[in-house]
C-alpha cells in the first residue's frame, strides 16, 4: 500500500511538473514553444529568388528591416534561381515553425506541394511581386501594376520615335522576361497594347520576325541570355539597316542588350544606340541612363513594396484584414488572389534626380 501511494505521488508530481513547464512555454524535451496566437516576436520566413540581382537583395533587406521594426524575427533565404532549392528552403522554414511566409517565386508553378504543407501548418503565405500559380494556398499578393509597367516602357519608346505624329517606319526588337514568371505576360501584354497597332500599320518593323511572347522570353531574366539573343538577331536580321528601338522588360536584360549592340558598332555618332527600355531602376542602369546609353527604366519603389508585404503579414497574424486595392485581376488558376498594387514611375535622364535622388532611393554620390 505504501509503495502504491508513493507511485501515485510520483505520477502526480510528474503531471504537475509538465503543467508548469507548459505554462512557462517549455516542452518536456527542453525546447521552447511560443504561446498560440502570440505573433509578435515570432519568426517570418522570407524566400527571395537570387542574390545575383541587385533588386532581390534590396527587397530582402527591406522586408527584413520592416518586419523587425514591427517586432518580428526573420529568416531570409535566396534560392539562386533554382526552383528545387527554393522548395527545399521553404520546407525548412515550415519545419522551423515560422509564423508566416513571404515568397517571391522562382518558378511560379513549382510551389503547390510545399504550400499545402504551409496550409496544413496554418502558416499564411504572401506572394511577393511574382504571383504564385495553381494553388489555393496563397493568402495575398503584394506587387505593382504590372500591366502599367509594360505600357510605360512601350509609351516611352513610341514617344521618342515620334510614332503618334506619323514618323516611321522604324525597326524594333522585342524582349520579354522569364517564361516561368507570371509577371512576364503582364509586362509584355501591357507593352504590346501600345506597340501592336504600330506594328500592324508597319510604322514599326520587327526584322527578326519574333513577335510572339513565346519567341522573345528570357529564361530567369538573365542578361547574358539576352545578350546572346541580341547578337544572333543582329547577325541574322541586320546585315542592312539598323535597330531603332528595343523593348527590354528589365534593367539586367537591357545591360546585356547594350553589350551586344556595342560589340556590333552601336554607340557612336555614326551609329547611335537605339531607344532602350528597362525596369527596376538598378544602380548600373541608372548610371547607364545618365551616360546616355540605356534610355529609361521603370522605377518601382521597393521600400513601399516591402512595407505592403509586412503590413499584410502583421494584419493577418493579428486577426485583421490587410489593406487591398484589387480583387479581380490576379487569378492564379485556382483562385483570385486579393492584391495590393503600387504604381510604377517612368524614369529617364530628365527626372532621375527628382524621383531617385530627391526621393532618397539613391544618393548623388552613388550615381557618380
Amino acid at each position: 500500500m505504501r509503495n502504491r501511494r508513493a507511485a501515485l505521488a510520483a505520477i502526480a508530481g510528474a503531471a504537475s511538473l509538465a503543467l508548469t513547464l507548459t505554462a512557462c512555454g517549455q516542452s518536456g524535451e527542453g525546447g521552447s514553444e511560443e504561446k498560440a496566437g502570440d505573433a509578435k516576436g515570432g519568426t517570418i520566413g522570407i524566400a527571395m529568388p537570387t542574390k545575383s540581382s541587385e533588386r532581390w537583395i534590396t527587397d530582402g533587406a527591406n522586408v527584413e528591416k520592416d518586419l523587425k521594426a514591427k517586432g518580428y524575427k526573420t529568416k531570409l533565404v535566396f534560392g539562386e534561381d533554382d526552383p528545387d532549392q527554393q522548395v527545399s528552403q521553404i520546407e525548412n522554414l515550415i519545419t522551423q515553425g515560422v509564423k508566416a511566409l513571404i515568397i517571391a517565386a522562382i518558378d511560379n508553378k513549382s510551389l503547390n506541394n510545399v504550400l499545402q504543407q504551409a496550409a496544413d501548418a496554418k502558416i499564411p503565405v504572401i506572394s511577393y511581386d511574382r504571383l504564385i500559380l495553381g494553388t489555393k494556398n496563397v493568402d495575398y499578393y503584394a506587387s505593382f501594376d504590372n500591366e502599367k509597367v509594360g505600357k510605360l516602357q512601350a509609351t516611352y519608346l513610341a514617344d521618342k520615335l515620334g510614332l503618334a505624329s506619323g514618323k516611321g517606319p522604324f525597326n524594333i526588337e522585342l524582349f520579354a522576361g522569364s517564361n516561368d514568371d507570371n509577371n512576364t505576360k503582364y509586362f509584355f501584354n501591357g507593352a504590346m497594347s501600345v506597340l501592336q497597332p504600330y506594328i500592324d500599320s508597319k510604322k514599326l518593323v520587327v526584322k527578326s520576325g519574333q513577335t510572339k511572347m513565346t519567341q522573345v522570353t528570357t529564361l530567369r531574366w538573365d542578361g547574358a541570355t539576352a545578350q546572346r539573343r541580341m547578337e544572333d538577331i543582329l547577325t541574322s536580321s541586320y546585315k542592312s539597316g539598323k535597330v531603332d528601338a528595343v523593348l527590354s522588360p528589365y534593367d539586367g536584360i537591357s545591360i546585356g542588350i547594350i553589350a551586344a549592340l556595342k560589340s556590333d558598332g552601336y554607340g557612336t555618332a555614326a551609329k547611335p544606340l537605339p531607344v532602350i527600355s528597362g525596369q527596376d531602376a538598378e544602380l548600373a542602369s541608372v548610371k547607364s541612363i545618365i551616360a546616355g546609353q540605356q534610355s529609361m527604366t521603370v522605377y518601382k519603389d521597393l521600400r513601399k513594396l516591402a512595407q505592403v508585404a509586412t503590413d499584410m503579414v502583421d494584419a493577418t497574424l493579428n486577426g485583421k484584414k490587410p489593406e487591398i486595392n484589387d480583387t479581380k485581376s490576379y487569378d492564379n488558376g485556382t483562385k483570385v488572389v486579393p492584391a495590393y498594387l503600387l504604381q510604377p514611375v517612368s524614369v529617364d535622364k530628365t527626372n532621375y534626380q527628382k524621383e531617385l535622388v530627391d526621393g532618397g532611393y539613391y544618393t548623388a554620390d552613388q550615381l557618380k
